[in-house]
């Protein structure tokens, strides 16, 4: 049980209950309770959660618009590189 506290664990467990309360005041004095916290940390998750799949559907609009560019002009140089390969050939 030692190893897991690191020393004693009654020393370990009076040292957390000291340094709760110290943060407890602080947070206090900032007008902070632990709901507002854990609501906070939920808003913040959901806010990066929503990001990532706005920047991939982002991602993915970019792509279409270049893809109906990009991929007509690769086809048609695919074509006209097959044709002159023909040509060349017969000769």
């Amino acid at each position: 049980m030692d190893k897991f506290f690191e020393g004693s664990a009654l020393w370990t467990i009076i040292r957390l209950v000291i340094i709760s309360l110290i943060v407890g005041v602080v947070l206090a004095t900032f007008n902070l309770d632990a709901f507002d916290l854990i609501q906070k940390l939920r808003e913040l998750i959901r806010y990066f959660y929503s990001f990532g799949f706005e920047a991939l559907r982002g991602a993915f609009e970019y792509f279409l618009v270049g893809a109906v560019i990009v991929f007509p002009i690769w086809i048609i140089l695919r074509l006209v590189s097959v044709a002159g390969n023909k040509n060349d050939g017969g000769k």
